[in-house]
């Protein structure tokens, strides 16, 4: 299967596109690209076989690597002093969401003065950005889960406070976006369920978002029906390349439906990720169910009316009984406390972090530092509301 989709962005999707990645350059008249990938990939076979493949049409082709998950500003600050040094002129962002948005804030930092966290995802700060200058990115996922290939945001821990930041702008976006699934087939059991989490609660959440966005709403609806499709698939059989180009297709689409909104989910999620580096689709995915019933009362209708096309009963506690009994298949863990030691936990910092997070004002429930809290101790002690 080969096709080319033009929404929200270019994207070049099937089986082995990356041997187009050459061409992708070509057409975005990027002639010295710097390639961007976290450090546990770029060691890696088919890595090293596609830089390879790179620099037969680019010599000395230029790579920043010196980042693991969870980035924090410095790593994009160094990164852009990478990209100036060698007169770099586009992004090849290649990996999972780390990858993708360190090499998105480098293309787009490398055009402006101001530090990074004067781009938060705030009222107009974008429009502090000097755009004429930021460089054309291209984005590879290796991983089915955060969708930053099809997002105009990168996040990026703030490592003076702790705190994970949105840093945004429109031309974040990348200009083409390579979607292969054979580039998916050796991701682990584990990490295939958190990043396909990760998908569903990007599609779940930006559904249950307030407002009136039939767009978004329609694609997160089949976003969510295609991980209920395929990621136990995919889970269970790593080389199911139908599974894992619907996986694919699911995590572009969560990014795109998001557009509308989040919610309390990625608010909870955020702080834990920055405090403890938990993996930010786990962590989603230990939340989701302690969110959907704490916010039951407003978004009930809501679920039932979706309830059959995802092949469901048409009532809120079949919908809640499919996402328990998806995350115990996939060995997803129930309670915080699994993941995190919980005399390391300061539920009053990490309920105003929560709190202030940008995710939060599209929760459908208006929160309170106190409702959070009281969220974390349920996901602490495994109490459901």
């Amino acid at each position: 299967m080969k096709v080319n989709w033009n929404y929200p962005t270019t994207l070049w999707v099937g089986d082995k596109r990356i041997n187009d990645l050459t061409t992708a350059c070509n057409n975005l008249k990027i002639t010295n690209p710097l390639f961007v990938t976290d450090k546990d990939l770029v060691n890696l076979p088919f890595v090293k076989n596609i830089i390879s493949d790179l620099n037969i049409n680019f010599k000395n082709l230029t790579t920043f690597s010196n980042f693991s998950g969870n980035p924090i500003g410095e790593n994009v600050d160094e990164g852009v002093v990478i990209f100036k040094k060698n007169n770099c002129d586009g992004v090849i962002a290649f990996g999972g969401g780390s990858g993708l948005d360190v090499g998105k804030a480098i293309a787009f930092m490398s055009a402006q003065s101001r530090p990074i966290w004067d781009f938060e995802d705030i009222g107009d700060y974008w429009k502090r950005a000097d755009e004429k200058n930021i460089v054309p990115i291209i984005a590879v996922p290796t991983t089915a889960g955060t969708g930053s290939e099809t997002g105009r945001a990168s996040a990026i821990i703030n490592n003076k406070t702790g705190v994970k930041k949105i840093i945004f702008h429109p031309k974040i976006l990348p200009s083409i976006v390579i979607l292969d699934p054979v580039l998916t087939v050796d991701l682990s059991p584990r990490l295939t369920a958190a990043t396909g989490m990760d998908a569903l609660a990007h599609n779940l959440e930006a559904f249950c978002a307030p407002g009136f966005h039939p767009m978004a709403d329609g694609i997160a609806i089949e976003g969510m029906k295609l991980v209920k499709k395929s990621l136990l698939k995919a889970a269970k059989n790593g080389k199911d390349l139908k599974a894992r180009a619907d996986l694919l297709a699911a995590a572009s689409m969560g990014s795109t439906a998001f557009q509308k909104g989040l919610g309390a989910i990625h608010s909870l999620s955020h702080p834990v990720n920055a405090q403890f580096n938990v993996h930010h689709g786990l962590s989603n995915a230990i939340f989701m169910p302690y969110v959907l019933t704490f916010n039951k009362n407003l978004i009930e209708k809501k679920i039932i009316s979706i309830c059959d096309y995802l092949n469901l009963d048409k009532y809120f506690d079949s919908f809640l009984n499919w996402i328990l009994d998806l995350r115990k298949e996939l060995n997803i863990p129930h309670r915080l406390s699994e993941v995190v030691e919980v005399n390391k936990i300061n539920l009053d910092q990490l309920s105003k972090m929560a709190l202030e997070d940008p995710s939060t004002a599209t929760n459908p429930k208006k929160m309170t530092v106190d409702d959070m809290k009281i969220l974390y101790e349920h996901s602490i002690s495994g109490e459901l509301f």
